[in-house]
């Protein structure tokens, strides 16, 4: 059995075929193993999600009804007790993500690694994936010139597009689409907004935090946080609404971007605390003390005030300038700094069980898949989810049952489990 990319997905999969049974070799391009999902827990791994179902569900917009069924069968909670299984504590922060205490993902990639190892699960990396032989064998390039192998099934958890420097590069897409499946074009998600800044705007204020903002574009809102890049705006309330942003730029060739700076705030009350500034202030006491914005929130303000930077000398019109200040987004960063990716191969070319219909034992998982989502845990809850289902789809078409893999017997007994299987 094998399984090419060794990110969560595919290390997912292998643990749930290897305690399947299965005889596993997971073949990585780079030199290590989930490079990105290392990168990623730099600043704090946040795993998951525990908001309602419902409301999880709906992250993923148009994909939710397809993954529900995935998700479903490993949910978050399934996923927190997975990592405290690894010996990983984790916690819900005041968001509602779940974070291991650590905030690291190197030692729970360590402890899973370990766990892999001791199930019989093999690594080989530098194996870098080229198709098929004429025979249908799987093709590699490795240090020691090109291999062909040939195994029972395969299943792919190559990712995206994003950060393609960390071995996501999308590679794939031609090989898929050359056996006639349907590949929509990967495109950047959870990327950055692109804004013309003036030269003076960006030399002064980027790599400034905007906080307790809100963002809408195109009829969507989301409250949270943000920061000047010199070429736009970064951070998680700009992700969250990159997909919309990504999809009006492509449609309009712009978008408007519309930002409240004090959101806490009603336009009345904002107003009522502008008028009652003393008289002879400065503006820029204003809209520190009455106001409440930052220089960075100040500058910004006047950056959208457009050429002249003139703001509304009146309570009324100052207020509704911070209440709604129109940002124009000429485009969003591109995949070499994208989080993840949108596009894939399309529902309509998988069964239930993740294997692709063109080709009976080649099985996808993870960002392969056309779905998206905002960060926040719901980016490694989907391929966690899917590197699981397409698993099973494996496990069923070898006629091998599913384990009961997350019963505490399992996550004691790794080593052991190992040594009763069997060579399939």
């Amino acid at each position: 059995m094998a399984i090419i990319g060794a990110g969560p997905a595919g290390l997912i999969a292998a643990e749930v075929l290897a305690r399947g049974g299965c005889a596993v070799t997971l073949y990585e391009r780079m030199a290590s193993p989930a490079r990105k999902f290392l990168i990623a827990g730099r600043g704090g791994l946040n795993l998951t999600h525990s908001e309602p179902r419902e409301t999880f569900l709906a992250r993923y917009g148009a994909a939710a009804e397809w993954l529900a069924p995935m998700i479903d069968a490993f949910p978050p909670g399934r996923l927190q007790g997975w990592a405290e299984g690894l010996g990983i504590a984790t916690f819900i922060g005041s968001s509602g993500r779940l974070f291991p205490e650590s905030f690291k993902a190197s030692p729970l990639l360590r402890a899973w690694l370990g766990w892999l190892d001791g199930l019989g699960v093999r690594l080989a990396a530098r194996h870098h994936w080229l198709g098929w032989d004429a025979a249908g064998a799987l093709r590699f390039a490795t240090p020691e010139g090109e291999e062909a192998i040939t195994v029972d099934a395969t299943l792919l958890a190559l990712g995206g597009a994003s950060w393609p420097r960390l071995g996501s590069d999308g590679g794939w897409v031609p090989r898929l689409r050359g056996l006639g499946v349907e590949v929509a074009a990967l495109r950047p998600a959870n990327s950055g907004a692109l804004i013309g800044w003036s030269d003076m705007f960006r030399s002064r204020f980027a790599g400034e935090p905007l906080k307790r903002i809100a963002l809408t574009v195109d009829g969507a809102t989301v409250r949270g946080e943000a920061m000047i890049d010199p070429s736009g705006l970064e951070g998680g309330a700009v992700y969250a609404l990159s997909g919309r942003l990504r999809d009006v730029v492509a449609r309009d060739g712009r978008a408007i971007l519309t930002l409240d700076l004090r959101p806490d705030l009603s336009l009345e009350r904002l107003a009522e605390r502008l008028g009652a500034s003393r008289k002879g202030e400065s503006l820029a006491n204003r809209l520190r003390k009455a106001a409440g914005l930052s220089p960075a929130a100040a500058g910004l303000l006047r950056e959208g005030a457009g050429a002249s930077g003139a703001l509304p000398s009146d309570p009324a019109g100052l207020a509704a300038l911070i209440k709604h200040l129109p940002l124009t987004v000429t485009g969003m960063a591109g995949l070499e700094r994208a989080i993840s990716s949108a596009g894939g191969v399309s529902r309509d070319e998988l069964t239930e069980g993740l294997e692709l219909r063109v080709r009976p034992g080649l099985f996808l998982a993870g960002e392969m898949l056309d779905w998206e989502a905002p960060t926040g845990g719901y980016l490694l809850q989907a391929c966690f989810a899917t590197g699981v289902a397409a698993a099973k789809g494996v496990l069923a078409r070898l006629g091998r049952e599913t384990p009961d893999i997350w019963s505490g017997e399992w996550c004691a007994r790794p080593r052991e489990r190992a040594e009763a299987r069997d060579d399939g």
